[in-house]
């Protein structure tokens, strides 16, 4: 069976200009979770849906997460144990503890989630995230039992940062999919 891509958008959801709806509407394995609201995130109903929308595919799974959607995976996992899902590329986590770095509507998210994910990720991050300061990216890595990859001043890694296809990710992802035992995925 095939290897589903699941790209899993963060606050505000992914615009047409944003790498992953790039992903989505080119890659033939991959699906958008969609959330009832993007604008105003609630954990529980956030998880819910992953779920939900998990039990649904029935096959391998590999998380895309970008920004506050790391955080859905890291809660995700906390709760739930699918041997579906194979893999995680977690791009631009949000800090959701920190009132510096994230918006108040984000804080029910708040605390990250720290254990160690049971399947094989990478985070990457940006030098200059106005969301998570590098060395908090790093953090959240090592505690996950993440690879890690800086790919210097991207800001959020997001629409703003203008990254079109994002071939730089597709060459990252690539470096996952290595990691994931019997990947079907072509």
């Amino acid at each position: 069976m095939d290897t589903r891509i699941l790209i899993l958008p963060g606050l505000g959801g992914s615009g047409e200009r944003h790498w992953q709806s790039f992903w989505s509407g080119s890659m033939d394995r991959a699906i958008k979770l969609e959330q009832d609201n993007w604008d105003e995130p609630e954990l529980d109903l956030w998880v819910q849906r992953l779920q939900e929308t998990l039990l649904k595919l029935d096959g391998p799974v590999v998380f895309v997460a970008h920004s506050l959607a790391v955080s859905l995976v890291a809660h995700w996992a906390e709760r739930y144990d699918n041997p579906n899902v194979k893999g995680a590329l977690l791009v631009a986590p949000a800090d959701v503890d920190s009132p510096e770095h994230t918006p108040e509507l984000v804080r029910g998210f708040s605390p990250m989630p720290v254990t160690k994910l049971n399947f094989p990720t990478i985070v990457v991050a940006s030098e200059d995230d106005p969301y998570i300061s590098l060395s908090k990216a790093m953090h959240f890595a090592g505690q996950w039992g993440s690879a890690f990859v800086n790919i210097g001043f991207k800001g959020h890694i997001n629409s703003d940062s203008n990254l079109g296809f994002w071939e730089e990710g597709q060459l990252i992802f690539q470096e996952l999919k290595k990691k994931i035992p019997h990947s079907t995925d072509k």
